[in-house]
């Protein structure tokens, strides 16, 4: 089977081989030995924030310092009616 790539990189998989490997959105992607080797990720929401948070590479003192804005913020605000 071929499958084109498109002038924007993307490709589209046959349907029988999406059929074959099951539903998935994402897949890991690959070169290997001149190959483009795609393996199906089921990707859990949890992890697509942990990997977020990874690439944003923050540290502790980052957090500690959004919680002090955040209070800070909350503190100037005045109280909601209920």
């Amino acid at each position: 089977m071929l499958a084109k790539l498109t002038s924007k990189n993307q490709l589209t998989l046959p349907k029988s081989i999406t059929a074959a490997i099951g539903a998935a959105e994402y897949f890991e992607v690959e070169a290997s030995n001149g190959r483009i080797v795609l393996t199906p990720v089921r990707i859990q929401r949890g992890d697509a924030v942990r990997a977020k948070l990874a690439e944003l590479d923050l540290q502790e003192q980052d957090t500690a310092d959004a919680v002090t804005w955040a209070r800070k913020a909350a503190a100037g605000k005045p109280a909601r009616r209920k």
